[in-house]
């Protein structure tokens, strides 16, 4: 599988992750916001697999910007624009690079969240998707000094964004609807960090053994934690 392919089917992952825990991820949602996140997102990334065939994929590049413009158009609420921000700056930083490796993965990720910070606002400990996003970040940067196999790569990012999406428990919302209900959104995960922790580790599951599976086999749903 090329690195491309493997794009490819990393965000057929991210997107059967957000169908298949439809509702656990608006359970989440509802205890400081409006529990429509898991709703928005299924409904989001259903668009991306029905028009799947359509997404220009003659590169990296065209394929995220595609996946982006699709989300943006699909995505209901706040979650449509950020989500779609993150994809399309991801997609703007592997402009006519047929083929990624590592240091595409690092500019990828660090543009999106630069996308991600200017279009909403937030940053590191505002209780939000960046909280487990940065941590992704700092472990791709320290694999780059690293000679490690790719899947040893995609584990060690998997377990950093669970630990960032853990880490939202314990913060106050500063930004969107959860916000809000200000200390009472302590104690309880970010919805959007937690879909990105899960997402990263199906995704890891493509590598965990150094064999990549069928992208299109169901993956299991997650359990409330």
């Amino acid at each position: 599988m090329s690195s491309f392919e493997s794009v490819r089917a990393a965000v057929r992952v991210i997107a059967d992750t957000a169908v298949q825990n439809e509702q656990y991820f608006c359970d989440l949602d509802a205890v400081a916001g409006d529990g429509d996140f898991g709703y928005s997102l299924a409904r989001g990334f259903e668009s991306v697999m029905e028009n799947w065939d359509a997404i220009d994929d003659s590169n990296p590049s065209s394929f995220l910007r595609g996946v982006a413009t699709t989300l943006a158009t699909r995505l209901g609420g706040t979650s449509g624009p950020i989500w779609g921000t993150g994809f399309m700056r991801a997609g703007a930083a592997v402009k006519d690079r047929p083929e990624l490796d590592l240091h595409d993965a690092h500019a990828m990720i660090d543009a999106a969240i630069g996308g991600i910070e200017h279009r909403g606002g937030a940053t590191a400990g505002d209780k939000t998707l960046l909280d487990a996003l940065y941590p992704v970040r700092d472990e791709l940067s320290a694999a780059m000094t690293r000679s490690d196999a790719p899947h040893a790569v995609a584990v060690a990012v998997a377990a950093a964004a669970r630990r960032g999406a853990t880490h939202t428990k314990a913060l106050k919302a500063s930004r969107g609807r959860a916000s809000y209900v200000g200390d009472r959104s302590i104690g309880y995960e970010d919805p959007g960090a937690v879909a990105v922790a899960l997402m990263a580790e199906n995704i890891a599951g493509l590598w965990s053994s150094g064999v990549n599976p069928d992208p299109s086999v169901p993956l299991q749903k997650e359990s409330a934690r």
